[in-house]
């Protein structure tokens, strides 16, 4: 889905009464943390939006090697959560473009951010949202993950 579409389609819930929730991230390498923080918040309103960093972002973001799954297949695992309603892929390194855009009346992040750094959260209100820092409060990063299975079995290809 676009971010056009993305934006189409949630006037539209909003218009039948329906409360919109966006999460996003680079979901790398999906584990049991972004499964709790979008289960978490799926929960702070009718519909959940998930935006998805585009491969070049996550390259930007993250650095060399990354992502280590293209879009399209981050996108297809995370569709077939059932806490997941919508998947959208943006461009951007943060989600401001996509928070004007979709307009959500709750901005979800995860639990390594709180309210005073999530990078959106002027847009966030600006859009007449509120931000909700969800998930399991365990550090569950992505990073950790990588190090554990270098450290477990080495840099084999």
């Amino acid at each position: 889905m676009t971010v056009e579409e993305a934006a189409r389609l949630a006037e539209r819930l909003r218009s039948e009464g329906k409360r919109i929730v966006l999460a996003n991230g680079c979901f790398d390498l999906l584990h049991v943390g972004h499964v709790r923080y979008l289960r978490e918040a799926r929960r702070q309103g009718d519909v959940l939006f998930v935006g998805v960093n585009s491969d070049a972002a996550v390259a930007r973001l993250k650095g060399a090697g990354r992502p280590l799954m293209p879009a399209t297949e981050r996108v297809e695992i995370l569709a077939a959560l059932r806490d997941v309603d919508h998947v959208v892929v943006f461009d951007d390194d943060t989600a401001d473009g996509l928070v004007t855009m979709i307009r959500p009346d709750v901005h979800a992040k995860g639990t390594d951010y709180t309210t005073a750094s999530v990078p959106e959260a002027a847009t966030v209100r600006a859009v007449g949202g509120r931000v909700a820092i969800t998930g399991d409060p365990k550090d569950h990063a992505t990073r950790d993950v990588i190090r554990t299975i270098v450290e477990r079995f080495g840099t084999r290809r």
